[in-house]
């Protein structure tokens, strides 16, 4: 970790102490509320629970420190998604997307965004900058990408794409600002889904933007305030919470992710390994250039189908879950949510567990179906 990440990592817990008065708490308190009083002229207050809430500013601003820009909070990663299309497009733009990434950025491309007129085409990341970013109004990177952790250089992209006048939107999920940092590299906004690692204890949905154009923020927040895309203060609250340990638990995973790979590559079950730390992977270089840690996801496959779920089912510290960056270990066949991989492709999330106990379990496990 640079040392700047570690002094924001420092100061992230203490965020608030400079305003305490004596007797106030030291954990973030619950604002449950959906109006404020409000006599007189109440500009530049909490007015309406749409437009505003203490809670929604304190996990904002924890955010927005990590990110070194202002961040907005929405009730999911695909809110965030969705704001980022429906405030920046308009009719006749069109944008580019990963053919690899997460589905459900395609998807609603191609449910919502083509029948109201915005066109988008298809690129994998691996060789996103293949063929320029003239034409496009916004192109949208998801790095490494999901399930197959391809990564594309950043900073390239972001050079390209504002030289022809793009947008650059960095989703950055699976990496956290801990792990990656996309507007640093020349990305207009981030955008990242904080149900995953950024909360942590795969409680709550919610997500965020983060950009430092005050043009674009101003866009995104009135997106949410006119859409009522807003999140709740209860579940802003439990991502506040999880922010706190958010250093801790992405260096655990990390670590472990880092140890799990290396043995996952020498089991004879295990076939087209892919982790940006390992020397070798088609990532490794760019990763070793732009990313401040290699994440802890891994991916794989096993030699069919059956074979998959049975390591998945039959492995006591693994979750079957199709979510990622809690701090339990947990795994999916990504074939089966239509992701255009083998039928034994398993997307693995490595969590908070002893490390050694962890691949003592994945171990057996991958014996039992190699038997």
């Amino acid at each position: 970790m640079s040392e700047t990440a570690r002094s924001r990592a420092a100061a992230l817990a203490h965020l608030r102490n400079g305003g305490f008065a004596t007797g106030d708490p030291i954990p973030l308190p619950l604002t449950m509320a959906a109006i404020f009083h409000t006599p007189g002229d109440a500009t530049g207050l909490n007015e309406y629970g749409r437009y505003s809430n203490p809670t929604w500013d304190a996990v904002e601003h924890a955010l927005g420190h990590l990110e070194n820009a202002r961040c907005i909070g929405f009730p999911s990663g695909m809110a965030v998604i969705s704001a980022i299309f429906f405030a920046l497009l308009k009719s006749g733009d069109r944008v580019l997307l990963p053919s690899d990434g997460y589905h459900a950025t395609r998807a609603l491309a191609e449910r919502f965004l083509k029948p109201f007129g915005v066109a988008y085409d298809l690129r994998p990341t691996s060789t996103f900058l293949d063929g320029g970013f003239a034409g496009y109004r916004l192109a949208f990177v998801e790095t490494p990408s999901n399930p197959q952790l391809d990564i594309c250089d950043i900073a390239a992209v972001a050079k390209a794409a504002h030289e022809a006048g793009a947008i650059l939107v960095a989703d950055n999920t699976a990496m956290t600002p801990f792990g990656q940092r996309p507007l640093d590299l020349g990305a207009d906004i981030v955008v990242s889904a904080d149900t995953k690692a950024t909360n942590g204890h795969s409680d709550v949905l919610f997500g965020h933007v983060a950009s430092r154009s005050d043009d674009i923020i101003a866009a995104v927040t009135g997106w949410r305030e006119m859409s009522g895309a807003i999140p709740g203060p209860f579940e802003a609250w439990l991502v506040h919470r999880g922010l706190e340990t958010l250093d801790v638990r992405f260096d655990r995973m990390c670590s472990s992710a880092e140890i799990v790979a290396q043995r996952l590559k020498d089991h004879h079950a295990v076939h087209g390994l892919r982790f940006p730390g390992l020397e070798g992977d088609p990532s490794h270089n760019l990763a070793r250039a732009q990313m401040e840690r290699f994440g802890f996801l891994v991916s794989f496959e096993l030699a069919s189908e059956e074979k998959a779920e049975a390591f998945i089912n039959n492995c006591p510290l693994i979750e079957a879950a199709t979510s990622f960056g809690g701090v339990h270990t947990s795994a999916e066949r990504r074939a089966k949510r239509g992701d255009a991989v083998a039928p034994g492709f398993v997307r693995l999330s490595i969590g908070c567990e002893p490390v050694e106990e962890l691949w003592q379990a994945i171990e057996a496990s991958l014996d039992r179906i190699s038997g």
